[in-house]
């Protein structure tokens, strides 16, 4: 049997994203959005138990043995850190990693937009959410944007992870990462805490209850930058889902309280590059304007949010599908990738109609102009 770090040294190597171990399958990788196999050898249930036992210390596996479920980090010298996921599956061990790099990529490199982002970094206050299915790559945008913050402004940002995956170094801010089990209770009680330690800045790694999205509104409302996840699809199901955490009593008063908070919504899928080379970032932006500032106060205006993202593309926002129409005609992702991530396949057709249609009016219009151009030129000489 490899020894974990030989195992995970391997699949880094190979470009993976996600390492699975369970007994009665070999050692899979996900590499580009696929499930890889690394070796045949057929892993038993002595081998994920000691695979678990090496990664994780004395303590977390007594945690382990009596929940029977632990979220942990784990590093490898020179490779980078793994966010480890160790459970139980028909009566034996299984194991998730996600593989964490050391550095961390700029918005370009990720695929943001650049000036959006960076507009919505450096605000003094609000809130700012990232959201996607998992492994879209909420967390490695979330480290980006406190990277800008740590490399351009002298802040104080507290981050509360559970658990912490990316490490941030002191720049121009100071960084204060805490992780939930090992650092603090939970998010609520960090959240609680944080308040007291002048922050400027608080990343909550995720919005789980009605608890720990109450506080984070409040720290928004009282003149802090918060930056957190949820597991959402696109920006109008991110508003309802954080409404949704409240009774209908609070509801009225929560609206308020998350308008006036907001600054972005960031909700992000990772696709299939046509070229099958890596992945490709498909981006949906909603901002903080006074007319969704307006929308999301007034219930019944809510639907129109998305009105809102089709027709302010001067401001930087956009839908999933027209940015996953723009992929497609730079060539980035097929026409099929693009549709299967369509939020409406429908709408997503029509753009990509309306967008090809406009490159053939511009190429004969382009031709149309250079003819009589010439002939000018002809009159002219005579």
């Amino acid at each position: 049997m490899f020894r974990i770090d030989e195992l995970l040294i391997e699949m880094i190597n190979a470009g993976a994203s996600d390492v699975h171990l369970q007994a009665g399958s070999p050692p899979m990788g996900r590499i580009h959005g696929d499930l890889v196999q690394f070796g045949s050898k057929v892993l038993r249930p002595e081998d994920t138990a000691a695979y678990a036992q090496a990664l994780l210390s004395p303590e977390q596996w007594e945690d382990f043995e009596f929940r029977n479920e632990l979220d942990a980090a784990y590093s490898l010298a020179g490779h980078g850190r793994f966010r480890v996921n160790v459970f139980r599956q028909r009566g034996s061990v299984g194991i998730v990693l996600r593989v964490v790099r050391d550095q961390i990529p700029d918005f370009e490199t990720l695929g943001l937009p650049q000036e959006v982002m960076r507009t919505m970094a450096e605000s003094p206050r609000g809130l700012i959410l990232v959201t996607g299915p998992t492994g879209s790559g909420k967390s490695t945008t979330l480290a980006s944007v406190l990277d800008h913050i740590n490399r351009t402004h002298a802040r104080h940002i507290i981050t509360i992870e559970d658990p912490i995956e990316i490490m941030h170094r002191n720049r121009k801010s100071i960084v204060v990462q805490r992780e939930v089990g090992v650092d603090t209770r939970d998010f609520r009680t960090a959240l609680k805490y944080a308040m007291r330690q002048d922050p400027d800045v608080i990343m909550i790694g995720e919005m789980r209850d009605k608890e720990t999205v109450e506080a984070a509104l409040t720290a928004a409302q009282t003149g802090h930058l918060v930056l957190s996840t949820l597991h959402t699809q696109d920006a109008l199901r991110t508003i309802n889902r954080v409404i949704d955490f409240f009774q209908p009593y609070e509801r009225t008063e929560v609206r308020n309280l998350f308008a006036e908070s907001l600054v972005g919504i960031v909700s992000q899928r990772l696709l299939r590059r046509a070229d099958g080379h890596g992945r490709a970032l498909a981006t949906e932006i909603l901002l903080g304007t006074p007319l969704v500032v307006d929308s999301i106060k007034e219930e019944d205006k809510t639907p129109l949010i998305k009105d809102a993202m089709l027709e302010d593309n001067l401001r930087g926002m956009h839908t999933f599908d027209q940015h996953l129409a723009q992929l497609y005609m730079q060539g980035v992702i097929s026409m099929e990738e693009g549709l299967e991530a369509a939020t409406s396949s429908h709408e997503y057709r029509l753009l990509v109609t309306k967008a090809d249609f406009e490159g053939e009016k511009a190429i004969e219009s382009d031709q149309g102009y250079n003819r009589p151009q010439a002939h000018s030129q002809t009159f002219g000489r005579r």
